[in-house]
């Protein structure tokens, strides 16, 4: 069964009132008072299953939303997959009353798959030019409060920012008649079925993360930049230790008064004192032998540390033992998700010793082991190479299979196919890479020659690479132009060689994201699935007494677990991590291996 959240429409055929006492329906039971929301039962082909269920405002503040919530608990016993406009605008609602749901269908979300998706591109619902739906945008997690406020008006509580116009019932049905007529593939139309529903998942699985927070420990972080910048300074002044470097390095530099946070004047300083560099990357510093490059270094870590996790950030996002990432699903074009603030994807290691579980919980951490290489074996088919990878090391296994003399070798090879590398130790491996794995290689390689000609590649599951902008056609209608010269032409090749690197890594990098998303939504759903635990943790409900997500970093989560149930959890983290590779390859024979740590801190996880 579908239940489709949306505010009311003018007319209304049936339902089932939902309304305070103050409001009889009984004296108009056709006419539901403004600010509505209603609950819309169908079959999954998206015809109606029941008489509609209305929840009418009223009341003090946050009760419609108990209301709905009350409505939501009820029907989530026939498991119905709830469909609304967006993850972010109704899932907090319900997290703050303590309902959990089991699966929804994102019409946000899967719009944006379904339009650019080359399986639908024949559909005359993807040819229409933009309109409302395509225009709505996720709703930032800070506009969401975890709590209604104490003097907030719910008379109208329809979702902010959602347009009146649209449709959800509507958008829907017609996602629905795209998915049915998907073509291009073998299985295009199951393939987009398991893409939508799993970047479903995957925003409930951010906005419960969100909501249960990973658990911080505000006066270890706090000693962690003490012992590392000094105690706090007051504002608008360096902490100690960042002031004494930088007095090391106008004095190397023979620049009293250079500001080192300013990249400008610190790389003319540099030029002044004769150090020969063209940027303060570390790399190139590092070149260079002089007695400014030793404090320089570590000044650049140590305002990392400040300006990225300093108190500042302590202060912003770390509330009630918590760190509540602000995760935007899909946020990247290739399917990987990206944050709205927070830095929740570059959590530095230096940090990650505030990162403590509950007491009596653990946090237990698992990784995906050489995830984008198992990837391309699946995708090519490529037996020799997915057998490299059976019951432990990849790189290794190329190694023991002899196609590569060292691990080092084989790393190297690997990541040049896939990320188009052409010169040094790249491009003298890849002709043994190529005859040991001639599959895989060449996967990527026509990958690369369709982007080379401005056309589109598309992962396992159907999401599909943009076009190339305009300064892609820019340089090539230079290039064939009669008053073209030979920088014109080589601007051209150089353009047309970096869309083909990007599209020779859409596939894969997209396909591994797609993977982590069948392995969330599967690992969410098992853990759920295990038996509450009798000690209560910090996390608000419904995840106080049950393991729970709480970090997602590409092929890595943490999940905070009651002690007495990390085995289960260890358990379920692998078998979720094989149903993933199933899910995307079927009975194709490529290992997905994941290292799990049962940890306290985070730190020690690696």
């Amino acid at each position: 069964m579908l239940a489709v959240l949306a505010a009311v429409t003018p007319a209304v055929p049936s339902f089932t009132p939902v309304t305070p006492a103050a409001a009889n329906p009984a004296t108009d039971p056709q006419t539901p008072p403004p600010g509505t929301l209603r609950v819309v039962l169908l079959s999954d082909d998206g015809t109606a299953a029941g008489p509609d269920v209305l929840v009418a405002p009223g009341g003090g503040p946050g009760d419609q939303d108990a209301r709905l919530a009350a409505v939501v608990r009820d029907l989530e016993a026939d498991r119905p997959r709830w469909v609304w406009h967006d993850t972010t605008r109704w899932y907090p609602r319900l997290l703050a009353a303590g309902v959990r749901v089991e699966r929804c269908h994102d019409l946000r979300l899967a719009r944006r798959i379904l339009r650019a998706s080359a399986w639908t591109a024949r559909s005359a619902w993807a040819a229409q030019e933009p309109g409302p739906w395509d225009a709505l945008e996720p709703l930032l997690p800070d506009a969401v409060p975890a709590t209604p406020a104490p003097d907030a008006l719910f008379d109208i509580d329809v979702p902010r920012d959602v347009p009146a116009e649209l449709d959800p019932v509507a958008e829907l049905r017609a996602q629905l008649d795209v998915l049915a007529t998907a073509s291009g593939e073998p299985g295009a139309s199951a393939r987009l079925r398991l893409l939508v529903a799993a970047e479903s998942a995957g925003a409930l699985v951010a906005a419960e993360i969100r909501h249960a927070g990973l658990p911080w420990d505000a006066a270890v972080h706090d000693a962690i930049l003490t012992d590392a910048l000094g105690p706090r300074p007051r504002l608008g002044v360096r902490p100690a230790r960042l002031e004494a470097l930088a007095v090391r390095i106008r004095d190397a530099l023979d620049a009293p008064d250079l500001n080192p946070d300013s990249a400008p004047h610190l790389l003319r300083a540099l030029g002044y004192a004769g150090v020969p560099v063209t940027s303060t990357r570390q790399w190139e510093l590092e070149s260079v032998d002089h007695p400014v490059v030793a404090p320089l270094l570590e000044y650049k870590k140590l305002y990392r540390l400040y300006t990225a996790n300093g108190w500042s950030w302590l202060d912003a996002w770390v509330h009630d033992g918590r760190f509540r990432p602000d995760y935007v699903v899909g946020g990247v074009v290739t399917g990987r998700w990206a944050t709205s603030g927070g830095g929740a994807l570059q959590l530095p290691h230096g940090v990650r010793r505030a990162v403590v579980a509950d007491p009596g919980w653990v946090l237990v951490v698992a990784d995906a082991a050489q995830l984008e290489p198992r990837v391309l074996a699946g995708l090519a088919h490529d037996e020799r190479m997915a057998r490299a990878g059976r019951g432990g090391d990849l790189y290794q296994g190329m190694v023991d299979a002899g196609a590569v003399a060292t691990r080092d070798e084989a790393k190297i090879g690997v990541l040049g196919a896939m990320y188009g590398g052409t010169t040094g130790q790249s491009a003298v491996l890849r002709p043994r890479l190529a005859a040991a794995y001639p599959d895989a290689v060449a996967l990527v390689d026509a990958a690369a020659r369709t982007g080379e000609a401005g056309d589109v590649v598309t992962t396992r599951l159907g999401r599909t690479s943009p076009r190339p902008g305009d300064e892609w056609q820019a340089s090539q209608s230079g290039a064939f132009d009669e008053s073209a010269t030979a920088a014109d032409e080589s601007r051209a090749r150089t353009t047309t060689r970096a869309w083909g690197r990007f599209t020779r890594n859409f596939v894969v990098q997209g396909t591994a994201a797609e993977w982590a998303l069948c392995w969330l939504a599967t690992l969410r759903g098992r853990l759920h699935a295990l038996a509450p635990a009798d000690a209560a943790g910090a996390a608000p409900a419904p995840f106080g007494r049950t393991p729970h997500l709480v970090y997602f970093l590409h092929d890595e989560v943490v999940v905070h677990a009651p002690a007495a149930l990390a085995d289960d959890v260890a358990a379920v983290l692998r078998e979720s991590a094989a149903e993933a590779g199933r899910l995307l390859f079927g009975a194709f024979g490529v290992d997905f291996p994941v290292t799990v740590a049962t940890v306290e801190s985070y730190a020690d996880a690696k």
